[in-house]
């Protein structure tokens, strides 16, 4: 871990949500709450949220608007797209636990 850095790993998922029939896609209207409280959750259960751990965090547009819903992991700087709470654990699991880029949800 980076000295620098308070945690290992800080997740940001999208939660922007726009108005009108003429917007842009938003990732708010495809259930990115629902995705992060998902995730928070299971991070605390896993006992892995906390200093020198894992962050989970709601964000406002991260202006991939075309390819969500979205999160990103930090440090890596790694995006990631999802369906369901599957495709959600399955991030957890292989890049927050075992370290590896779930390559079939990466943007």
């Amino acid at each position: 871990m980076n000295e620098q850095s308070f945690y290992k790993y800080h997740v940001f998922f999208c939660m922007n949500e726009r108005e009108g029939k003429d917007a842009r896609p938003s990732c708010g209207k495809c259930g990115a709450e629902k995705a992060q409280k998902h995730a928070k959750k299971r991070i605390k259960e896993l006992g892995l949220s906390g200093e020198g751990k894992v962050r989970v965090n709601q964000s406002g547009c991260l202006d991939r608007c075309e390819e969500g819903p979205v999160l990103v992991v930090y440090p890596e700087g790694t995006w990631y797209t999802y369906v369901d709470n599957d495709d959600i654990d399955d991030i957890i699991d292989t890049h927050l636990v075992g370290g590896k880029v779930v390559e079939r949800l990466k943007i």
